[in-house]
């Protein structure tokens, strides 16, 4: 029995989600800095959360949001491609996100896909140790791919891994084929913080958009949580929100 499943909240739109859980953000931001420290940022990629980084960017520039005491650590990277390609997680974050605040570049942990395969090991130990050394994730922000994974945690995926090299599911690099611009461009693998990582956060916020998200967000909250469904690991936090919208949400009974 889970004494603090997760929460779920519902909105019409990914747009009104968003707004929720950016202000929610901006509000632990602030008050993190009156007490004269950072606020420490878990942060995804993918178009789940360009709503939330969208917002983000307008209460910087509208309302006087600052980054300057945030430390941001991203989920993932490819394997394989360098950091300025198109496709990599890091354009994708200073593109979406970090180019529009004022999130000191030093602040800025991606993690690094090119990387030679000798030294992967130690790197992610260190990129571990980095979060230890910042204080540890206040609020983790994930998505989920349709093969159930957080990050890239594939299924299956202990419950205590840690940052580490991984190897796609099909279905993961199946939906990355459009923007590689075919299956054949995708990277196989990539560095992920692992599932153990994730959970070490002291508050985590799934997001989903859509109808094609229902089905596996409906079993990431109804299974027994399991290696083999990574996202149902979440169940075992207890701080974590589940933030969807009407589509997302079609097979849950609220």
């Amino acid at each position: 029995m889970i004494s603090h499943p997760p929460r779920i909240e519902v909105s019409a739109s990914s747009d009104a989600a968003s707004k929720k859980l950016a202000a929610r953000i901006a509000a632990a931001i602030r008050h993190r800095e009156t007490e004269g420290g950072h606020y420490v940022l878990g942060l995804a990629t993918g178009s789940t959360p360009i709503p939330l980084y969208r917002e983000l960017i307008r209460l910087h520039r509208e309302e006087g949001l600052s980054f300057r005491n945030v430390i941001g650590f991203n989920l993932d990277e490819y394997l394989g491609i360098p950091a300025d390609d198109p496709n990599s997680f890091r354009t994708f974050m200073f593109e979406q996100l970090f180019d529009h605040i004022d999130l000191p570049v030093p602040n800025i942990h991606i993690p690094d896909g090119t990387i030679e395969t000798g030294e992967i090991e130690s790197y992610c130990a260190g990129y571990e140790a980095a979060i230890a050394a910042a204080g540890g994730i206040d609020l983790q922000i994930l998505g989920i791919g349709r093969s159930g994974h957080i990050g890239f945690n594939e299924p299956p995926s202990p419950a205590d891994s840690r940052t580490r090299r991984v190897t796609l599911d099909p279905v993961t690099r199946e939906d990355a084929a459009a923007t590689f611009g075919g299956l054949g461009n995708v990277p196989v693998e990539a560095i992920t913080m692992g599932v153990g990582t994730i959970l070490e956060a002291r508050e985590i916020a799934m997001m989903a958009w859509g109808a094609g998200k229902a089905a596996i967000v409906a079993k990431a909250l109804r299974e027994t949580p399991s290696p083999a469904l990574p996202a149902s690991l979440l169940q075992n936090h207890g701080n974590v929100t589940i933030i969807l919208d009407d589509a997302a949400a079609t097979y849950l009974d609220r």
